[in-house]
């Protein structure tokens, strides 16, 4: 390998395909890193590696070397955007990018060349960014993949799964083939893929990111969000890529967002000319007096005795970093996640109804057979179903009155055993355990940040998730990043 491949320089120990977008924006607009040559590193690296971890389902070389070309050229003239300028981003092939294939990991979609780019890609430019191309996920972004795509691979080890939808963002992330990357969530799917691979992941409130230009799977939970190698980073991705938007009717409009943080500690975070807050200049704010809530019974139970054990161990950090830890009692909540799969599906199927039921037969087994579930809930189902969502809500808000922020696992278990045949289908239901931290912050639409928080006895990634209230990504993101100050877990990358 050669040194543009090791990203060798003497800048640093850390090659730069594993340094930050903060240290990597500060080398750019120091101009002492060009954007040329940080994009091809890590265009050779994809090439090196990817032939094996399989993230990508469409490099875009050409267009991101003419990308860091401009940036290039602008920061040397004194033009500079902001820390994402000239900074390499992968983006999930759900998510519409102008004359590029965007896929949805569908076969029946193989073909799908967008003539336009979704909101979330042209902020994502607007800022600077160059995107190197379209990440792997699973068909439809739910749980298996189509048989004529690949499987992402875990990084961390082979045979491990790398977390479902999302799985091609992981990959690249953890791996350095990209500086950050886009995902998606509907049932877990930024938080399993972060924790599986040992990256940060921020789902945020729903409505907070556009989803115009998005290709749905279920559309009253969708969610749109960074997944990086710090929580620093995330907060500059998400700062970028957050707002209204007349594109996307779910996105929440300026006098809705000062509505509800009317009266809260947010708004010390707004800027002057808009209601995105300034995420990133406040992180180091500190957590003294934060109240953190947390039910052992509820972290641990049916919990991986070691990933158990790492968050009760950062629950212990966080208090001795200054936050006051509440019992809180979130009690049983499985039949509020077993009323998903229902929602989910029904949704599915309406975010289909070009192709299935007329194009059935090309899609994949694991995904078709998710649609004809969901072809076959009655209207008695899906109103139960969502009368379950509702009571879940409720049941969380009572959770979070004397809290700012709950915690617990991002997911019940490290990365488990996986096979081809098991993610290629047929579909498989899964226990309700292995949603139980996900979807109801899927269904109520509240912000969770997954941080890594150590590393198992077989050297996989655990991981902690915070969440909490409607707009509360700045005092999330304060926390994520006291905890991640204190620790070092997300300095370690797999040896690829």
């Amino acid at each position: 390998m050669n040194n543009r491949e090791l990203g060798e320089n003497d800048m640093s120990e850390t090659p730069l395909y594993y340094k930050t977008i903060s240290q990597i924006a500060e080398l750019l607009s120091s101009k002492k890193l060009s954007p040329v040559e940080l994009t091809k590193v890590m265009l050779d690296r994809i090439e090196h590696h990817d032939g094996h971890l399989k993230s990508y389902a469409t490099v875009t070389a050409e267009q991101a070397m003419a990308a860091a070309q401009q940036a290039e050229q602008e920061i040397t003239a004194g033009n500079y955007r902001g820390p994402l300028h000239g900074v390499p981003i992968g983006v999930k092939d759900l998510l519409f990018t102008n004359g590029i294939r965007t896929m949805g990991g569908a076969y029946v979609m193989a073909a799908h060349i967008p003539k336009h780019d979704s909101t979330v890609v042209k902020k994502l430019k607007d800022s600077g960014a160059v995107i190197l191309g379209k990440l792997n996920l699973t068909e439809g972004a739910m749980g298996g993949y189509h048989p004529e795509f690949d499987i992402p691979i875990n990084p961390w080890n082979p045979d491990r799964w790398t977390g479902s939808s999302s799985s091609g963002s992981g990959v690249a992330t953890a791996a350095g083939l990209c500086s950050g990357s886009i995902g998606s969530d509907t049932g877990g799917s930024i938080r399993f893929p972060s924790a599986a691979c040992g990256i940060v992941g921020l789902k945020p409130t729903f409505g907070r990111v556009s989803r115009y230009g998005v290709l749905e799977l279920a559309l009253s939970m969708d969610h749109i969000g960074p997944m990086t190698r710090s929580v620093a980073d995330a907060a500059i991705m998400l700062e970028v890529i957050a707002g209204s938007d007349t594109g996307d009717f779910s996105t929440l409009d300026e006098a809705i967002m000062l509505e509800v943080i009317a009266g809260s500690d947010i708004d010390d975070y707004l800027t002057l000319d808009d209601t995105v807050p300034t995420m990133y200049d406040e992180i180091h704010r500190g957590i003294q007096g934060v109240r953190i809530g947390f039910d052992e019974n509820y972290a641990t139970k049916d919990v991986d005795a070691e990933l158990a054990e790492a968050v009760s161990n950062g629950v212990k950090l966080l208090q001795e970093l200054g936050a006051e830890i509440i019992d809180v009692e979130v009690s049983d909540i499985d039949e509020y996640v077993l009323a998903w799969p229902t929602i989910c599906s029904w949704e599915a199927v309406k975010a289909h109804v070009k192709c299935y039921p007329s194009h059935r037969e090309h899609y994949g087994p694991w995904f078709q057979g998710w649609l004809d579930m969901g072809a076959n809930v009655t209207p008695a189902e899906y109103e139960k179903a969502h009368k379950l969502r509702t009571a879940c809500t409720k049941h969380f808000k009572r959770v979070f009155q004397d809290i700012d922020v709950l915690v617990c696992p991002s997911m019940s278990a490290p990365p488990h055993p996986i096979t081809p045949e098991m993610l290629y289908g047929p579909m498989e239901t899964r226990p309700a355990k292995f949603q139980r931290f996900t979807v109801p912050f899927n269904y109520n639409g509240t912000p969770t940040l997954s941080v890594p928080c150590g590393m198992n006895s077989e050297g996989l990634p655990l991981s902690i998730q915070f969440i909490g209230k409607d707009l509360s990504e700045p005092l999330l993101l304060q926390v994520g990043h006291a905890y991640e100050s204190a620790t070092t877990w997300h300095t370690l990358h797999p040896d690829v």
